[in-house]
C-alpha cells in the first residue's frame, strides 16, 4: 500500500536509529518537501503559510484533515507521519478536503498555533494519530475515538541550599538542596496519584554546583502535569504549587466530525472504544480555536510504547485508518 511505502520514505530521513526530523532541521524541511509533492500528485493545490505549515487543497476543501512531520531524536515511525500520509490519501481518494502538515508539533505544537492566530480557520478538522499508550492493544480493538485531549501545564520549581564541602559538613544542620527537590518530587508522584485521570512527571533536574564532592546548594526541577478537565489540572497547579510557563487547556472534540468517525466503525463492524488522549496533538491547537474536530486513534502495539524506534502500528490497522478516515471526509464534504 502506497501509505507504507511513504511512511518508510519518511522514516529514513536522516538516518541513523529511528526517526530524526527535528523541527527547524533539514529532516523536517525534506519531511515537508516530500509531503509537497506527495499533494501535487494527488492533484491539489500547494501553498506555505507565513510559519511555514504546509497545505494542499483539493477543488472544494472546507474539511481540512492532517498532522505533523516532525519527530524527536531518535522517534518512531508512525507519529505525526500517519496522519499526514492518510490526509494525502484520504483527500486524494474524495477528491475534496484539504491536508494541513504543521510545522514543530513536538516543542508544544508551534505550527497549529500561529496557523489559527493567522489563518482562515477551516469548517471542520479531522486527526489520525497513533494512540501512543496501551489502551487498544490491551482492549484487542484496531482504532479508538478520541473524545477530549487533556490540558497540560509546565514549569519549574527551585530549591534553595547552602553549598559546603562533601566531606566536612556533618549530616546534621546540612542545607542540601537535592533533598529538597527529591522529597518534591515525591509529592509530585502522590499528588498525581490522588487526581483520578491525571498524571504528572518530573522530566529534568538542574543541579548547582554539580560537582561530586559539593553539597547541592541549588536545584531547579521541571514539572510536566496533565488532567482531563480545567478543574482538575487547576488543582494540579494548586497541590504542585506551580507558575506555569505554559499552559495548554483540556478540550473535547466535537460530536459531528466524531460523528462521523463513529458511523464509519459502526458500518465496517469494528467496536467503538472512547478514550482520552493523554498526549498533546494539533488537533488540540484546532478544537481550542472553536474549529469542531475530532481525532480517530490506531493502536499503537508494544505495549503502546512511542517517541521510539520501538513504536509499532500493523498494516492491517492503518489500513482501516485511512479507510474510516477516508469515509468520514466523504460524510462531512457531502
Amino acid at each position: 500500500m502506497r501509505v507504507h511505502e511513504r511512511l518508510d520514505e519518511l522514516y529514513a530521513i536522516g538516518g541513523g536509529v529511528g526517526a530524526n526530523r527535528v523541527a527547524g532541521t533539514a529532516g523536517e524541511d525534506r519531511a515537508h518537501e516530500l509531503a509537497a509533492g506527495w499533494m501535487r500528485e494527488a492533484g491539489l493545490e500547494v501553498e506555505v503559510d507565513a510559519a511555514g505549515n504546509l497545505i494542499g487543497r483539493a477543488a472544494e476543501s472546507s474539511v481540512w484533515t492532517g498532522s505533523h512531520l516532525d519527530s524527536v531524536p531518535f522517534g518512531g515511525k508512525f507519529d505525526g507521519a500517519l496522519g499526514v500520509v492518510a490526509a494525502i490519501e484520504a483527500v486524494e481518494r474524495v477528491g475534496k478536503g484539504a491536508v494541513a502538515v504543521f510545522r514543530d508539533e513536538e516543542r508544544g505544537c508551534v505550527g497549529s498555533s500561529a496557523f489559527v492566530e493567522r489563518g482562515a480557520l477551516p469548517e471542520c478538522f479531522l486527526e489520525v494519530h497513533i494512540e501512543q499508550g496501551p489502551v487498544l492493544e490491551r482492549a484487542g480493538v484496531p482504532l479508538g475515538l478520541a473524545m477530549g485531549i487533556v490540558g497540560i501545564v509546565r514549569g519549574e520549581r527551585t530549591f534553595e541550599g547552602e553549598p559546603g564541602h562533601a566531606g566536612t559538613v556533618p549530616m546534621p544542620g546540612r542545607l542540601d538542596a537535592l533533598v529538597a527537590a527529591a522529597e518534591y518530587v515525591l509529592r509530585v508522584r502522590d499528588i498525581a496519584g490522588a487526581v483520578d485521570g491525571a498524571v504528572a512527571t518530573v522530566g529534568q533536574v538542574d543541579v548547582e554546583p554539580g560537582a561530586v564532592n559539593v553539597i547541592p546548594g541549588r536545584v531547579r526541577v521541571s514539572v510536566d502535569a496533565r488532567a482531563p478537565d480545567r478543574e482538575r489540572l487547576d488543582r494540579l497547579v494548586s497541590e504542585l504549587e506551580l507558575q506555569p510557563d505554559f499552559r495548554l487547556e483540556p478540550v473535547p472534540m466535537a460530536a459531528k466530525p466524531i460523528g462521523a468517525f463513529r458511523a464509519e466503525l459502526q458500518d465496517r463492524g469494528v467496536p467503538v472504544v472512547e478514550l482520552p488522549s493523554g498526549a498533546g496533538h494539533d488537533a488540540s491547537i484546532l478544537a481550542s480555536a472553536g474549529v469542531p474536530t475530532g481525532m480517530l486513534f490506531v493502536r499503537s502495539l508494544n505495549g503502546g510504547i512511542s517517541h521510539s524506534p520501538q513504536e509499532e502500528s500493523s498494516a492491517e490497522d492503518v489500513e482501516l485508518a485511512v479507510e474510516v478516515l477516508t469515509g468520514a471526509l466523504a460524510r462531512l464534504t457531502a
